[in-house]
């Protein structure tokens, strides 16, 4: 038997929502119905272990919950990078991307700062320009969410010395004194303790900031620029 003429462009799955239908670089976030991810308390417990051994300052905070799978289900306040060295202003951020940030500093940041820059004294200040926020990747309004709204991400702007200016995160390619080669140093020992690093010479939304990330890639694959 012959039922009904169909609808005009036939019949749809109630199952399938018109969202769905796009590309994900096409949908926006309240379209990709993403959640929070789960933390391990024994994880999290080893995480901030070891931050306590670093010296990091910080301070637990109730779990984030923003809507869209914007949040953090631990997540901490940072104040101190390393004992002696303020983070500004403080940071809301994962316990693994403190931990990360953390090591870069003093196993890298640190002495690159006492090799290029004696002059200038110790490192007192980190300035971030983004910690946690909930949005996607560049501000966009489609496409992958950021992992700023997941608290795997930390912008770094500029650092702060007892002595002389501000040493600003900016496009140091071509700068041959010991600043740019201290930038060019950090930026890329980055990548052995983020996932990801993207520096001025990256792209133009990056151009007054490192973008560093801890998020986990299949085979451990690391994006460096």
């Amino acid at each position: 038997m012959q039922g009904p003429p169909l609808p005009p462009g036939g019949l749809k799955s109630p199952q399938t929502p018109e969202e769905e239908e796009k590309p994900p670089a096409e949908q926006t976030l309240e379209e990709q119905h993403l959640t929070i991810e789960p933390e391990s308390d024994a994880e999290h417990a080893e995480c901030t272990g070891a931050l306590q051994a670093l010296g990091v300052v910080f301070k637990e905070t109730p779990r984030i919950d923003d809507g869209n799978g914007c949040g953090i289900d631990k997540p901490i306040i940072v104040s101190e990078a390393l004992p002696g060295i303020k983070l500004k202003p403080e940071a809301t951020i994962r316990c693994p991307t403190a931990l990360a940030l953390a090591r870069w500093m003093k196993e890298s940041v640190v002495p690159a700062a006492s090799a290029a820059l004696p002059e200038q004294g110790r490192i007192t200040t980190v300035n971030q320009a983004t910690s946690y926020m909930c949005r996607l990747r560049n501000g966009a309004e489609t496409g992958k969410i950021s992992e700023h709204a997941r608290g795997n991400a930390i912008d770094i702007a500029s650092f702060h010395f007892e002595k002389g200016e501000d040493v600003a995160v900016r496009s140091r390619r071509e700068d041959s004194t010991l600043t740019g080669a201290f930038q060019r140093t950090v930026s890329a020992a980055g990548c052995l303790y983020f996932s990801t690093v993207l520096d001025p010479e990256s792209d133009a939304a990056h151009e007054t900031h490192f973008h560093l990330d801890v998020i986990e890639r299949k085979g451990g694959y690391r994006y460096c620029h």
